[in-house]
């Protein structure tokens, strides 16, 4: 068949069409469309934000770790060689729900914080609208006649009930900070009344409190403004620019915020500059420099741009966009003599130094403190040891940049070596910040090995009850990679997560149940799984309500039925009754989930069938069929159609 560059809209002719020339749908800026390694792309860049603004970052942070659970998916498709018209238009569908995604993490990423806050509800909206265009469009794909594996069928399975999870969580951070807000703009007089601790306490939560700060977000906000037209919440964007103002009172600058005002001073030094020398120029920020420094390549930077750039993991050379050798700096002092000359003969003031050298409005200090920190990992004494250790935990925690510092100034290593450590505390803090540092896709395979797999492990077994919750949260991080799932099944990681799974606590419980789910997306780590007696726990924690973990042990064990002597211990009489009494009585998202395990078990031995039967199952499963959910009613409809080619039925 000839090559044909293929639009989904309006797609005529024949089924199936080569996949080389394939698109999947018009693109936003009205080109013919992307490709399949392009939607992966969209996926990628979305993981690449950061800086999310604090109101929204939890449920920011939450979409981009599900949308990268749809990699393996996208992966599998783009090795076909053929597609159908059904199959192009479920890509359109899904290309849609990513564009949509793309926007809004990026407004969340680099829109005004204030804004944001102000319209939460607004925004957990479209993040409504966004979860129910992912889950429609995985919802619809045809995975059979694309040949989509079980273990990734699953995993999008697992996706589409989180995204629907979501949707019935509310943030109460959020609800925190709209109360503040309704504070504040309760002062209807004067408008500097507001309470000083109150918007002290709000610039901290908006993360508003530095210089830096409230300059980057005057910035967002003019182009805000601009944006909007003067009726469109035009109320809305006053309320923004006068809390705006009160920051900068408070935090002792002094100026008019106008929307369309006079130019400031940094922008007449940026119209001066015009005329200054090229050669005084920041490569980066077009500005003239204060601190110049040589990178390996051999050409010059501002200090703080070039370490923002650096502390964004990136290794290459602005300019050149060769690879750096080293990341180590010079400062170029015969330049900045030749700066301190020109602005003297000119009458030119140099601007003053700003400290912040990355996006989250830190200090080039940053690095002197992780260096600090990394170099205590190696002390002796035990106060100093702890101490570093948690400053690192929380560094950690608080950014992408602090992650990529902290790996790239040589911390993983010494964190790996301390999981051993004879002192619980400080075996907690250090698995912890290992799963903070593996957040970042890169830290994930600095820190997989024997050793450092072997020792969380360890932890997970014999550590505090902390300690072994984020052991097992750092192992479902872990085996994010495939080649760590397998890893962490050889060194017999899966009987201590089953441990955790029957006496852990709500959260540590949730965390084994998810770790072992990924795990057991590999055929190998099946049989494992059903070895260290998984399904026992798995079947408890079906039976009691209380937990509300019915459709994670219904997901595992939907995986373990693939496996022949998993379908052995599952397939007993007893849990037969239990799925029907779910398939009768469960939630929506219950009975699909019954539905499916019944039907794998039913296809693979027909006495189960007659049992579920016997049961009462068949008019549960036409009313299913009639008014489930789509994936149950798929279910219930298969299941229905075997048990007629069986014979089971009148």
């Amino acid at each position: 068949m000839a090559g044909r560059e293929i639009v989904i809209e309006g797609v005529r002719g024949e089924c199936y069409y080569e996949k080389k020339n394939v698109v999947v749908g018009g693109g936003e800026d009205g080109s013919d469309g992307n490709s399949v390694e392009e939607l992966m792309g969209v996926i990628e860049r979305v993981g690449s934000y950061s800086g999310f603004r604090s109101a929204h970052r939890k449920e920011c942070l939450s979409m981009v770790r599900r949308l990268k659970l749809l990699l393996p998916l996208l992966e599998e498709i783009r090795e076909l060689e053929y597609y159908s018209n059904q199959a192009l238009n479920s890509l359109a569908n899904l290309k849609r729900a990513l564009a949509s995604a793309k926007k809004l993490l990026k407004n969340c990423s680099c829109g005004s914080k204030i804004y944001l806050t102000l319209e939460s509800e607004a925004v957990i909206v479209r993040f409504h609208v966004v979860y129910d265009k992912l889950s429609q469009a995985l919802e619809d794909f045809p995975y059979v006649e694309l040949g989509i594996s079980d273990e990734v069928k699953e995993q999008v399975q697992l996706t589409r009930t989180q995204l629907k999870r979501a949707k019935k969580r509310a943030d109460t951070q959020d609800i925190e900070l709209a109360m503040d807000l309704i504070v504040v703009f309760s002062k209807k007089n004067d408008d500097r009344n507001a309470d000083k601790a109150v918007l002290e306490r709000l610039a901290n939560k908006l993360e508003l409190h530095t210089i830096a700060d409230l300059k980057e977000e005057t910035i967002v906000v003019r182009k805000l403004a601009k944006r909007r037209s003067a009726s469109q919440n035009a109320e809305s964007i006053q309320q923004v620019t006068d809390l705006l103002g009160r920051f900068k009172e408070n935090a002792g600058i002094y100026e008019d915020f106008l929307l369309d005002g006079p130019v400031s001073t940094k922008s007449l030094r940026k119209c001066q500059s015009l005329l200054i020398p090229n050669e005084f120029l920041c490569p980066i920020t077009l500005e003239i420099m204060t601190d110049p420094v040589i990178v390996a390549t051999g050409q010059t930077y501002e200090r703080a741009s070039i370490q923002k750039w650096l502390g964004s993991n990136h290794n290459t050379c602005p300019k050149t966009g060769q690879t750096l050798d080293h990341i180590s700096l010079a400062p170029n002092f015969s330049l900045k003599n030749l700066i301190q000359q020109w602005c003297e003969k000119n009458h030119f003031e140099l601007p003053k130094k700003e400290s912040n050298a990355f996006p989250d409005g830190s200090t080039a200090e940053i690095l002197e403190e992780i260096s600090s920190l990394v170099y205590d990992l190696s002390s002796c004494q035990l106060d100093v040891l702890k101490e570093a250790i948690f400053k690192i935990r929380m560094l950690s925690k608080e950014n992408p940049e602090n992650r990529v510092l902290i790996a790239k100034g040589g911390g993983i290593p010494q964190l790996i070596r301390l999981l051993s450590y004879p002192d619980s505390k400080i075996q907690e803090h250090t698995v912890t910040a290992l799963l903070n540092l593996s957040i970042d896709e890169a830290n994930k395979r600095l820190i997989a090995g024997e050793e450092s797999v072997s020792a969380i492990i360890e932890i997970l077994q014999h550590g505090t009850d902390e300690a072994r919750e984020n052991s097992a949260a750092a192992l479902l991080s872990l085996s994010m990679l495939n080649e760590n799932k397998v890893l962490i099944g050889t060194l017999n990681g899966i009987p201590p997560l089953v441990h955790l799974l029957q006496t852990g606590t709500t959260r540590g419980r949730n965390d084994a149940a998810t770790a072992l789910f990924n795990l057991s997306l590999n055929q190998a780590n099946k049989s494992r799984a059903i070895d260290a007696g998984l399904i026992p726990p798995l079947l408890h924690l079906i039976e009691d309500k209380n937990l509300g973990m019915t459709d994670e042990a219904l997901s595992i064990l939907l995986l373990l039925a693939s496996h022949p002597e998993g379908r052995n211990e599952i397939g007993r009489l007893s849990f037969i009754e239990t799925l029907v009494g779910i398939i009768k009585n469960g939630t929506p998202k219950n009975k699909e989930c019954a539905t499916s395990v019944l039907l794998a078990l039913g296809l693979n031995n027909s006495s189960l069938t007659l049992a579920a039967l016997q049961y009462g199952v068949y008019e549960h499963l036409v009313e299913v069929a009639r008014c489930g959910t789509n994936r149950a009613q798929r279910k219930a409809n298969a299941l229905l159609q075997h048990m007629s080619k069986c014979e089971h039925i009148p």
